[in-house]
């Protein structure tokens, strides 16, 4: 009798196999498509609420963290982007992911620059105006120093926010300058509401690239620009291997030292690794509908700049 079972039994734990099989796919499906936290595999659901927890982590130290990791290098490619948008008087500019504030105070800096400039020729211009005049042009400048221009910045996160408006109330910018809580796969704007759109070290966090892209050109006006500054793949050999020795061994350990976070700085080195190359993100770009798509590489590829237009 018991031989006689045996076929049954296991036609059963075959379709018992089959059906665990089927669950988990089931479950796997419902979690969501896979895709990576630095080396890891996890969901995209996981991602994102990782990826919070990790800049909720660090945003109190994230400016001095950025300092420690560059030796200071960043200010200077975050000056690079400003000079290669040429901000105008009256520019909308959107800056995704900025939560500290860094691109958008050197926006603000960049225009109240011109905007002194533009005073100063106006005034040697105009050599017979009285002292009254001239006092009375001052003043309407001062009250106009950005000439409409205006900076809104975005961030998913909470706490990058926090810190960028203390930071801006401690600096003391608050004239065209406001702040969004905002998805980047998903902007809370308008259709062709900005005239440029700047991502700097932000869209390597970002889940679905491809969405953000597309985001950024539906937000932009017709003619708009996208620059999007981030770390990316460095064409030197020599200089790779020192770069990944750098990275895997030192920037851990800064992060347990300044901000007693090992782990979120283990991710972001190796989320640098699993970013797409230049060309490959160009070809994203692209894909997303921008045209005259290039990219500029500051020191060897450590890092590029990469500019789009919506034409």
């Amino acid at each position: 009798m018991a031989a006689g079972l045996c076929p049954g039994r296991a036609l059963l734990a075959r379709r018992g196999g089959a059906l665990r099989a089927l669950c988990g796919s089931v479950r796997g499906l419902a979690a969501g498509p896979e895709t990576h936290f630095g080396f890891q595999t996890v969901t995209e659901a996981e991602r994102r609420e990782k990826i919070y927890q990790v800049f909720e982590s660090v945003a109190k130290k994230y400016d001095v963290m950025n300092d420690s990791m560059t030796l200071g290098i960043h200010r200077v490619w975050k000056d690079i982007l400003i000079h290669k948008m040429n901000p105008f008087p009256g520019m909308l500019l959107l800056d995704v992911a900025g939560g500290t504030g860094d691109i958008a105070f050197r926006f603000l800096n960049y225009v109240r620059s011109a905007r002194e400039r533009q005073l100063q020729r106006r005034l040697k211009h105009h050599q017979n105006l009285s002292w009254q005049e001239i006092s009375e042009s001052y003043q309407e400048d001062k009250f106009k120093s950005l000439g409409d221009s205006q900076v809104v910045v975005c961030d998913i996160n909470k706490e990058m926010l926090k810190v960028g408006k203390q930071k801006a109330q401690h600096l003391g910018y608050s004239e065209g300058l406001s702040w969004v809580l905002g998805n980047a796969e998903e902007l809370p704007f308008d259709d062709d509401k900005f005239d440029v759109y700047t991502i700097a070290f932000g869209i390597r966090n970002v889940t679905r690239i491809d969405l953000a892209l597309e985001e950024a050109y539906r937000v932009l006006k017709p003619g708009g620009r996208f620059l999007c500054l981030e770390f990316s793949h460095v064409s030197n050999p020599l200089l790779s291997r020192l770069y990944d020795l750098y990275s895997f061994q030192v920037i851990p350990v800064l992060g347990e030292v300044i901000a007693g976070d090992w782990k979120s700085y283990q991710y972001l080195v190796e989320s640098i690794r699993r970013f797409p190359p230049q060309e490959e993100l160009k070809a994203m770009i692209e894909d997303a509908g921008f045209l005259k798509v290039d990219y500029q590489n500051l020191n060897s590829g450590i890092v590029a700049i990469h500019s789009g237009f919506k034409l």
